[in-house]
């Protein structure tokens, strides 16, 4: 059985993948709502936090006895780009945050050739906590945490999702489709009002490190021009992901 099919059946069976429906997160608590007087960015970076508690309290799964951090995400509560990858690493364990490690430094050089820092866009991940031995993400994990991505998405509403590797792009656009045929292209994410988030699919850093042909990179810098240039950014000169 395929990933995303055996993915789909869990989904199904847990009665919230049809049309995307997301379950609500509610602030816990009567002090902690939002009020008239706050901005739209301090009600995002609040629910964000509240999606971040939960997080860290999860046990869904068999990861969240085995983690040492959950790693939620974090960047900028109104970020237009939004990464995601496919689960934390053990450098990403160890400190709680997203992409700290080898890959993440890559990121970071791709995230800087366009001309941007982490504190301006989102970093996440379908995982929120670290498989042992890194190894592929299952079924009944993705299904446990994917409600925590989609309320991220929700909140955020990036104008795109540049989805790292084949895991985090086959999840998101719920299909079994190689990473090789689906980066290049704008892809549709649809939110629970029914508007869209596009997606660029490419390859994931760690794969570049592996990997490190002029060609990868050369495509992964065409896609992150397509990105740009669909937000109306300047897309910088004599630079790219190295």
């Amino acid at each position: 059985m395929g990933m995303n099919k055996a993915i789909r059946q869990h989904l199904e069976m847990d009665g919230f993948f049809t049309g995307f429906a997301v379950r609500r997160m509610h602030l816990p608590a009567q002090d902690n709502r939002p009020t008239a007087a706050d901005s739209k960015e301090a009600i995002e970076t609040r629910s964000l936090e509240v999606i971040a508690e939960q997080v860290r309290g999860c046990s869904r799964c068999v990861l969240g006895s085995a983690r040492t951090n959950a790693v939620p995400g974090e960047g900028h509560p109104q970020a237009r780009i939004m990464f995601v990858g496919e689960a934390p690493g053990a450098d990403e364990d160890a400190q709680g945050r997203p992409f700290v490690g080898a890959a993440g430094q890559y990121l970071d050089k791709i995230i800087a050739a366009c001309g941007l820092s982490r504190q301006e866009v989102f970093i996440a991940n379908v995982l929120k906590c670290h498989p042992p031995y890194d190894r592929d993400p299952r079924p009944e994990e993705i299904v446990a945490c994917l409600p925590f991505l989609r309320e991220q998405v929700e909140v955020i509403r990036p104008l795109v999702v540049v989805a790292l590797g084949a895991h985090a792009a086959r999840t998101l656009l719920n299909t079994n489709l190689p990473i090789g045929q689906l980066r290049g292209h704008f892809h549709e994410y649809p939110l629970s009002d029914g508007s869209i988030v596009k997606v660029m699919p490419t390859f994931h850093p760690a794969y570049l490190l592996r990997n490190p042909m002029s060609e990868n990179r050369r495509k992964v810098w065409q896609d992150m021009k397509a990105v740009l240039t669909e937000l109306g950014l300047p897309i910088p000169h004599n630079t790219g992901a190295r």
